[in-house]
């Protein structure tokens, strides 16, 4: 395990005060508020630490870079806004999604992203 250095103090606040899937930039953006010399670079280092250590997790979105979110979340899908490019959780699960598979298939997991605009954006 690494040393709990304040930058990384920092980012884990983010990641708990945001609640959703964010990008190194988004991190960056909100991570200087608290600490203003707190850089790029910084945070990439760090996000894929908390990531290695298993306290954040990647999420991979079409269209976008790598974004991380906590760990220890149950199974969700995400809303990526095509305006601003923020990514939300989505915490329902449609049912039966195994049904929409062909005959004769076997799901062994699934995903799910809704695209469109957030509040914010609309």
């Amino acid at each position: 395990m690494q040393r709990d250095t304040r930058q990384r103090r920092v980012i884990r606040r983010v990641f708990m005060n945001v609640g959703r899937p964010l990008t190194a930039g988004e991190v960056l953006e909100r991570g200087q508020r608290m600490m203003p010399s707190l850089g790029l670079a910084t945070v990439y280092r760090n996000v894929k630490i908390l990531a290695g250590e298993g306290w954040l997790s990647e999420v991979e979105l079409p269209g976008g870079g790598l974004r991380y979110e906590l760990a220890e979340r149950p199974h969700h899908h995400h809303f990526l806004c095509r305006v601003c490019d923020s990514a939300f959780d989505v915490d329902r699960c449609p049912d039966k999604v195994e049904e929409l598979a062909p005959e004769g298939f076997e799901v062994d997991g699934h995903e799910l992203i809704l695209f469109g605009r957030c509040a914010a954006c609309r």
